[in-house]
């Protein structure tokens, strides 16, 4: 396992950011880490990188205690933490060579890792003078230079136009090809074109973890309904195979079953036995923006 997380816990002044969570990642998997904002995903990622000690509970990064062994894991991972911390006034590949003498690893990587993130033609430049995408890039880039295996990515896309989130991403599954990756983001968009798995987190529990493939493939599905008046939620939970009911607006539903077959049927014959009449009724993907707004919604 390159990440187990046991039980974490943590709170600031009282306020609880992390209740109780869990999780463990394989070597070689690239992980998005969604959440509303404040939902506790950068806390996580400050105790996997050594930065914050929890409360209480325990993790691992590529074996290494973050506790007792923070040192051995600040050596293993490449961090790039949500504000990308650089030295403005100083020229790309000199920043890069300076980073690199702190981990103590040879020169000779700079060049590797300027070529590995696209930064031959910025290399020669003051990092100031780059677009915020390059400096995602030489954020990255810095990750990279002692060849980590696992990257740790904080909100890498943050603030970028879309033709360089389309080249962060690109880059990032590029590099996810051959170490794990634990990508936190609240953009739906980004986990579904670079990860392998998506967990998420909402007010410091950890409410789903799933394979992307299992969620496209989906073992369930959603119908949406309108009727000639509200009914309660409860009552509809008696349809056969039902696991959730959100009233939507007025007498609109959204209904989820554990069912591959088409429950439209089944929802029109309720509706019907029950005197309902059906406005309209759809049946619309579980996806992952569905299953987001289902466990982080208010």
């Amino acid at each position: 396992m390159s990440i187990v997380v046991e039980n974490l816990s943590k709170a600031y002044k009282g306020q609880p950011a992390l209740k109780n969570v869990s999780f463990k990642v394989d070597k070689g998997e690239v992980v998005g880490f969604l959440g509303p904002n404040g939902a506790g995903k950068s806390t996580l990622m400050k105790i996997l990188t050594t930065y914050l000690s929890a409360d209480e509970g325990k993790a691992w990064v590529n074996g290494y205690d973050v506790t007792t062994e923070a040192s051995q894991v600040q050596r293993s991972i490449g961090y790039l933490p949500e504000h990308n911390p650089l030295y403005l006034e100083m020229y790309v590949k000199e920043y890069l060579t300076f980073i690199a003498e702190l981990y103590g690893v040879s020169k000779s990587v700079v060049s590797e890792s300027i070529q590995q993130v696209g930064l031959e033609k910025e290399a020669a430049k003051k990092i100031g003078q780059l677009s915020k995408g390059y400096r995602q890039r030489v954020g990255l880039a810095a990750a990279l230079l002692h060849h980590p295996e696992v990257l740790i990515l904080d909100e890498p896309t943050t603030g970028l136009d879309p033709n360089q989130l389309l080249e962060i991403r690109k880059l990032i599954r590029e590099i996810g090809k051959d170490r794990t990756i634990l990508l936190s983001t609240h953009i739906m968009k980004e986990v579904e074109s670079v990860c392998d798995r998506v967990l998420i987190i909402n007010k410091g529990v950890l409410v789903a973890d799933k394979k992307l493939k299992e969620l496209r493939e989906g073992t369930e599905q959603i119908i949406e309904v309108e009727f000639d008046y509200r009914v309660e939620e409860a009552f509809l939970l008696k349809i056969p195979h039902v696991t959730h009911v959100k009233n939507l607006a007025g007498f609109v539903y959204e209904i989820t079953f554990s069912h591959t077959e088409d429950m439209r049927p089944a929802v029109f014959d309720f509706a019907h036995d029950n005197k309902l009449k059906t406005l309209q009724l759809s049946r619309k993907n579980k996806n992952l923006e569905s299953l987001f707004t289902e466990l982080t919604g208010p």
